[in-house]
């Protein structure tokens, strides 16, 4: 018991000094962080910095995580790009020289960078290293934990010989308080930063502060070195109230700095009782401007609100209410009385009268009388007017002269307008619609009707009455005005497609019916001249003719039909029927009276005769949307790889081929596949030079190997085309189907959908108006900004599918250019106020505002005696007289000749921000230690006044 009480027999616990600490292995993390980005040994070797190298040269930026025990950090190494010194025997550096940053801090080259990092602006360094708390981390508030992190930093420069000066981030980060160290050969600089709230009254002048940097770098030389002062005043306009508007620019405050360089303490005077800092005086004037983040602009706004329909899900009907609907259906039940009506054998009144679009028109008066004028979304002067802007071929009397000659003039225009701006073709990069097409100009309107008129409801009540307009012109056989001829530009937006096919139903139509009058006056004139004669006919020509509109009189040349545009029959199952004996014959060869013929092809011959080979009036082939052709393309994808599925899709697609089978049978009586594949498709027919018996040389052709293979669909086409002409062919292309079709689909269309139709469009617009307010106001961040904007948006608008939070964000994008513009705009016209006589004058004015718009801060030529500051002069003595005098005017009870007398208004406001730079070079600490560089750099600003110190000393001769 003895011996287990003994005290050396009791196990102590040994603690190992030797294991690193979390302290220790953050300064050790730091040091290998300065090592990986190079940054140990002397950062001498680089070129001096230019003047405003700062503000143009272009500053890099390093950032690594690291961490205090659980604590994160953020390293971050912040560079100016600079090219070393090539030259190293003519630039040595000397071993024992000075840190770039001590140097730095005497440069003055680069005072008041304005876009630079706020240590920059302080200190004037071009290189240095931050420690800053990471994300969600509480700021370093405590004295105890600043003064680790820069024990930790002096260590880590200690130990790498970094000479790169290091900051770490301390109190709360909205302060933006410093403090770091740089170390260098025998020499130390200390970063140092007060900030306070409030402007201390002993040190709201140049004294008080010149009092603050003696004391702190304490030499005892006398007389004292020489201090190097550099002084700003910061001076805010902000009631420019000199222009009126239509709508309130966006919001511009403009920064006058005045600047006083290179000034020595005995040469200004600025203490509690006087000052000699005049900003008029200033020998250095410099301007910024500071702009509102989300300043309101009209094509913005235009852009926004149409952009928000296309999230709308209303259908017409919904959103005119029952009323509209209720109307509605008293119009279609109008609708199928007419169809009814048109039916019936025998009509009572005249066909005219009961037509489509007379009960839609009859309908359309109905809805508007009973219509009540305050629940009508569009006013009926806005609505005529837009319709007219629409339609404008309305304004004239409708005739048929000028329904055939209005479109031809859009084209024609359009045409012009093409060879001259290569604007015109930016339609096919957006596939949108050709500038003032119908497409476009309902774009624009929907947009402005949208904005200005009663939004959704006057949306869906245009488009009402736009769809009526169409059925009324397909009607009455009126060709729409701002369309181009010819089938479906597929580069265009599919509401283009759709109106222009429905003005191919209109051609077609129309030219069905002139060839339908050309017959009966034929026909008319033939009963007068032949008289008697005409029962000495055939039987069956007689049937043929009593049966009007269905055959062209033998001695008619097909010439007369303009365009080949021809007339078809809507029954051919029933004539073929009744003509099957007569078509019989006409397969077997037998001799007919050609029908439909062009022209002689190339003095070609039969192959089985001496008649000359000609090319027949054919169908042109129908004409399609993109969607019709993706139709297609699904259906015939659905038929599979079947031979039976191969089968029924290449007859599918030999209707066109059919058809040309027929015509040309019709056309040259006799022929053989050979004689229509010698035309059609003159590869396919293989000629060669033989010897016949008699031994003369003959040219033999045949048909190529691919029409030879067994159930080859020319040769099963061949066999089965009957003698047809092409007027009295079934059409390829039925106009009234698709016409239907088309009105139809549009009349279907809810807001939202159209708003999506019209999104190219109204792009396309926008991107225009920007081009040529640009062009006036000349911004090449703009124009550039134009381009590339224009890529873009011709990849968003080519999806079927559009993404529409890329679309916001490219409508975002166009809004900011609208914004530049529009402050160009307004400094253009607050700087045109007092513009100078001479023209060199105005030339720098211009120069002068173009530049504020580029870059961050402008020189003032001439200070305040230059052609622009004395216009900013005169804004400021303008805004001043506004804002002093116009309470004085208010207050009645106060004597007006004592106001004038006693009131004396300031040319400027008291500055907003004062800037003081105070250098100098001394010895620190002791009067024999080297002379190093000393700075001070003070901001006083109303809730703000901030001290940042960089004190340099001798840690070898101290």
């Amino acid at each position: 018991m003895a011996a287990d009480s003994d005290p050396e027999s009791e196990v102590f616990e040994i603690t190992d000094f030797t294991t690193a600490s979390e302290w220790e292995r953050f300064v050790s993390r730091v040091e290998e962080v300065l090592n990986d980005w190079k940054l140990i040994g002397s950062s001498a070797g680089k070129l001096s910095p230019e003047k405003g190298e700062y503000t143009s040269g272009t500053w890099g930026e390093k950032c690594q995580d690291i961490n205090f025990a659980d604590f994160k950090f953020y390293i971050t190494h912040h560079f100016l790009k600079q090219e070393c010194e090539k030259d190293d025997e003519k630039d040595k550096v000397e071993e024992d020289a000075f840190p770039l940053a001590m140097q730095d801090l005497l440069c003055m080259n680069n005072d008041f960078p304005p876009r630079a990092h706020c240590l920059v602006r302080w200190y004037g360094i071009r290189e240095f290293v931050v420690i800053s708390p990471g994300t969600n981390c509480e700021a370093i508030i405590s004295e105890s934990k600043c003064n680790l992190l820069l024990s930790s930093i002096s260590i880590s420069l200690a130990n790498s010989g970094c000479q790169v000066p290091m900051f770490v981030q301390i109190q709360q980060k909205w302060r933006r308080m410093y403090a770091g160290e740089c170390q260098g050969p025998g020499v130390r600089t200390d970063f140092e930063m007060v900030h306070l709230r409030k402007v201390p009254s002993q040190y709201n002048h140049l004294s008080g502060l010149l009092d603050i940097f003696r004391s702190k770098i304490g030499c005892t030389l006398s007389p004292l070195p020489p201090v190097n002062i550099t002084i700003r005043f910061t001076y805010i306009l902000q009631d420019w109230q000199q222009h009126s508007w239509p709508q309130q620019p966006p919001g511009i405050e403009l920064h006058l700095a005045t600047t006083w360089p290179h000034l020595t303490e005995g040469i200004v005077v600025d203490n509690d009782v006087y000052s000699d800092l005049d900003p008029l005086q200033a020998p250095h004037w410099s301007v910024r401007v500071r702009t509102a983040e989300n300043p309101q602009c009209l094509l913005g706004d235009f852009l926004s609100e149409f952009f928000k329909l296309c999230c709308r899900k209303e259908s017409t009907e919904e959103v005119l209410g029952r009323g509209s609907a209720e109307d509605e259906g008293k119009e279609n039940s109008d609708i199928s009385s007419a169809l009814n009506k048109l039916t019936e054998p025998v009509a009572p009144v005249p066909i005219s009268k009961l037509s489509v679009s007379n009960m839609v028109h009859s309908a359309r008066k109905h809805i508007r009388r009973h219509r009540r004028i305050d629940e009508s979304p569009l006013n009926t002067d806005i609505l005529n007017s837009v319709l007219l802007y629409v339609f404008p071929d309305a304004a004239v009397e409708k005739s048929s002269e000028n329904s055939k000659n209005k479109p031809a003039q859009s084209n024609a225009c359009g045409k012009a307008e093409q060879d001259k701006n290569s604007d015109y073709n930016l339609f096919l990069q957006l596939k949108s619609a050709p500038i003032d097409s119908l497409t476009y100009r309902l774009a624009l309107c929907v947009c402005l009707v949208n904005y200005n008129h009663g939004g959704l409801r006057a949306v869906a009540h245009l488009w009402q009455e736009f769809v009526l307009e169409l059925r009324y012109r397909w009607e009455n056989n009126y060709l729409i005005y701002g369309l181009a001829g010819g089938p479906p530009d597929l580069r265009c937006c599919l509401l283009h497609q759709k109106l222009q096919m429905l003005n191919c139903c209109i051609e077609r139509k129309r030219a069905r019916d002139e060839a339908r009058k050309v017959l009966e006056e034929s026909k008319e004139r033939e009963r007068k001249v032949s008289g008697s004669g005409q029962n000495g006919r055939p039987a069956s020509e007689s049937a043929t003719a009593s049966a009007s509109k269905k055959e062209v009189s033998p001695g008619k040349s097909w010439d007369s039909w303009s365009d080949s545009e021809d007339e078809f029959f809507e029954c051919l199952s029933d004539q073929g029927e009744i003509e099957a004996p007569h078509t019989e014959g006409e397969k077997d060869g037998s001799k007919s009276k050609a029908e439909g013929r062009l022209h002689p092809y190339n003095n070609m011959t039969l192959l089985n005769s001496t008649e000359p080979l000609y090319i027949p009036v054919t169908q042109e082939p129908a004409p399609m949307t993109e969607d019709l052709l993706e139709e297609q393309s699904e259906v015939l994808a659905k038929l599979g790889t079947s031979a039976e599925g191969t089968h029924l899709r290449a007859r599918m697609q030999s209707a066109c081929l059919l058809s040309d089978m027929e015509s040309f049978k019709a056309a040259n009586p006799g022929c053989v596949l050979e004689d229509f594949v010698r035309w059609y498709s003159p590869r396919d027919y293989v000629e060669e030079e033989v010897v016949d018996e008699k031994g003369n040389t003959v040219v033999k052709g045949e048909l190529s190997a691919r029409m030879k293979i067994p159930g080859n669909m020319w040769v099963e086409a061949w066999e089965t085309a009957r003698v047809t002409p092409a007027r009295r062919q079934r059409r390829l292309f039925d106009d009234t189907k698709e016409a239907e079709k088309v009105l139809h689909y549009l009349a279907v269309q809810k807001p939202a959908d159209l708003t999506r139709h019209l999104l190219p469009c109204i792009l396309h617009a926008a991107i225009l108006k920007l081009k040529e307010e640009e062009a006036v106001e000349d911004i090449p961040s703009v124009r550039k900004t134009i381009q590339q904007a224009t890529s873009q948006a011709s990849k968003l608008l080519h999806t079927p599918n559009y993404d529409y939070k890329k679309l916001e964000d490219f409508i975002n994008q166009l809004m900011a250019m609208e914004t530049v513009i529009t402050r160009a705009r307004s400094l253009k016209a607050k700087f045109a106020m007092c513009e100078g006589e001479k023209v060199e004058d105005t030339d720098e004015l211009e120069t002068f505002v173009s530049s504020l718009l580029e870059e961050p801060e402008v020189v003032v030529v001439g200070a305040g005696q230059g052609p622009a500051g004395s216009i900013i002069h005169r804004l400021f003595v303008n805004a001043q007289r506004a804002a002093l005098l116009a309470p004085l005017e208010e207050d009645s009870g106060r004597d007006r000749k004592q106001t004038a007398g006693s009131n004396k208004v300031p040319d400027f406001p008291p500055p907003a921000g004062r800037e003081i730079l105070v250098r100098t070079c001394v010895p620190r600490p002791a009067p024999y230690s080297k002379a190093l560089p000393q700075r001070l750099f003070c901001v006083l600003m109303r809730e703000e006044f901030r001290l940042a110190g960089a004190f340099s000393s001798d840690t070898s001769f101290f």
